[in-house]
C-alpha cells in the first residue's frame, strides 16, 4: 500500500476540535457545528483506580464502535449466562471507569440488551436500557448518554466517555418492525441485525446455508433508516450482509470485524462486503479479536495488517476500530485463558460459538490491552508510514462522520 510518510504529532483533543470539521465533516460534505470548549485537561481523574496509564492518554480522540467499560479481573456472578445480580447490575468498577477515561475514549458503543440465551428478548432489552441509564446517572462527571454525534463532541470536550447504547441482535423486534421506533425513542443508537445464528431477520455468520435477509429483515432495515438508527452488519452471514447493504437508504456500519482476505474465518468480511459498505458511505471497524489470525493467536501486528487491508479496499475515510473489548487489562493471564476456555465451552453448548473460538485462545489481543492500547496502535500505524490525518480518521473521526450523517448533529 502506498502511504505518505509524515512526522507524527500527538493526536489531541485540540486536534480533534479543529480537525473534526476539516476532516470528518468535510468528508460528509457537511458544515461544522460550534465546538464546545473549556473541558477538563485530564480525562483520567481517578488516581485511586490503580491504573498507571500516563495522562498523555487523555489527549486521544477515540470512538470505539464496539466495546465496553468493565474490569475483567472481577468475576461476574449469575451462573453460565454471566448475568449480574443485585447491586452489581448498576455498579461500575472504579478502575474500569478510570481506564476508559484515561484511554482517550470519547465514546464507546456498549452492547446492551438481548444477545442470546433464554431471556425474553424484548423485556430483557428494555430492562437493560434502564440499567445502563441508571449507571450513567450515577456517574454524571464521567459518563454521558449519546443521542447525537454532538454528544460525542461534548463528551470529548468535557473529559467524559460517551455511552452509545447498541444491540448485537435484533431478535427483540419480535414480529413488529415498528419496534425500531420504540428503541430509538429509548436512545438505542446502533442495532446489529443478527448474531452468529439465525433470527427472524436473516442468517448469522455461523449458519452454513448462508441465507439472505428475510422480508421482515428488510422491513426492519427500513424502520431503522426511518428512525435514524445505525444499522450494524457485524456477525451477519455474507448474503444477509449483502442484502442489507442493498436495502438500506443510509450509511451502515460493520462495527467490529476483520478482513477475510487476510484471515479466512466466517466472522471476517469479504472484500466485496467491505467495499460495498464503503461505497454507501459507511464504515468498517476492525476488532482486537483472535479472528485476526488463523491460529487464533492474534497480536497487535495482526490488527495493523487488517486495518491496512481495509484501508486498501475501503479507502481511509471508511475504516475505524471496534475492539469488542474494554480498556482495563487482564492482570492474570493464566486466569484469563482459563476463563476463556470455560466461555468457549458455554458458547458451544448454547450453539452461539464461532469458528476460531477454542481453548487456548483469549478473546482479546494480549499485547494490545489496557488504557494505552489506542496510543500504542497509533504509534504502530505512524511507524508504518500512515499520516497523522489517516490515523485520526481511523481512531475516531470516520466514525463521527458516519454517526453525524445517520443520527444528526
Amino acid at each position: 500500500m502506498e502511504m505518505a510518510t509524515k512526522h507524527p504529532v500527538p493526536i489531541t483533543r485540540r486536534t480533534f476540535l479543529g480537525a473534526s470539521a476539516g476532516i470528518a465533516l468535510a468528508s460528509a460534505g457537511a458544515g461544522c457545528s460550534e465546538s464546545r470548549t473549556g473541558g477538563r485537561e485530564s480525562r483520567s481523574g481517578m488516581s485511586e483506580s490503580g491504573s498507571d496509564a500516563p495522562d498523555a492518554q487523555s489527549d486521544l480522540f477515540v470512538i470505539n464502535m464496539l466495546g465496553g467499560i468493565r474490569n475483567p479481573n472481577i468475576p461476574r456472578s449469575g451462573g453460565p449466562s454471566g448475568a449480574l445480580e443485585g447491586e452489581q447490575r448498576t455498579a461500575l468498577d472504579n478502575r474500569a471507569l478510570a481506564d476508559a477515561l484515561a484511554s482517550g475514549t470519547a465514546a464507546v458503543n456498549t452492547t446492551i440488551g438481548y444477545v442470546a440465551g433464554f431471556q425474553e428478548p424484548f423485556e430483557s432489552s428494555v430492562t437493560d436500557i434502564s440499567r445502563w441509564n441508571t449507571i450513567i446517572r450515577m456517574h454524571p462527571d464521567a459518563l454521558l448518554k449519546v443521542w447525537t454525534a454532538g454528544d460525542i463532541e461534548r463528551a470529548a470536550s468535557e473529559g467524559k466517555v460517551g455511552v452509545i447504547q447498541g444491540f448485537q441482535n435484533a431478535a427483540m423486534m419480535g414480529d413488529d418492525a415498528q419496534r425500531a421506533g420504540v428503541f430509538a425513542g429509548l436512545g438505542v443508537k446502533v442495532i446489529q441485525l443478527t448474531y452468529n445464528i439465525a433470527n427472524q431477520l436473516g442468517h448469522g455468520s455461523m449458519v452454513p446455508e448462508n441465507g439472505g435477509l428475510t422480508d421482515f429483515g428488510r422491513a426492519v432495515v427500513a424502520e431503522l433508516n426511518a428512525n435514524r438508527t445505525l444499522v450494524d452488519l457485524s456477525h451477519s452471514g455474507e448474503q444477509t450482509c449483502l442484502d442489507a447493504i442493498e436495502a438500506t437508504t443510509a450509511p451502515i456500519a460493520i462495527t467490529h470485524t476483520g478482513c477475510r482476505a487476510v484471515t479466512d474465518l466466517p466472522r471476517n468480511k469479504t472484500d466485496r462486503e467491505l467495499r460495498l459498505v464503503a461505497e454507501g458511505g459507511g464504515i468498517v471497524g476492525i476488532y482486537f479479536m483472535p479472528f485476526l489470525a488463523a491460529d487464533g493467536m492474534a497480536v497487535a501486528d495482526d490488527v495493523v495488517r487488517h486495518i491496512e487491508h481495509a484501508v486498501q479496499v475501503c479507502g481511509e475515510e471508511h475504516v475505524g476500530i471496534g475492539t469488542d473489548g474494554g480498556t482495563t487489562a487482564h492482570d492474570d493471564m493464566e486466569a484469563a485463558y482459563e476463563a476463556a476456555r470455560r466461555d468457549v465451552e458455554r458458547r458451544r453448548a448454547a450453539g452461539i460459538g464461532a469458528a476460531g473460538e477454542r481453548a487456548g485462545v483469549v478473546p482479546f489481543i494480549p499485547d494490545l490491552q489496557g488504557p494505552d492500547q489506542f496510543r500504542k496502535l497509533a504509534d504502530m500505524l505512524h511507524a508504518r508510514g500512515h499520516t497523522t490525518e489517516r490515523v485520526e480518521r481511523i481512531l475516531g473521526l470516520n466514525a463521527l462522520r458516519v454517526m453525524r450523517e445517520v443520527w444528526g448533529a
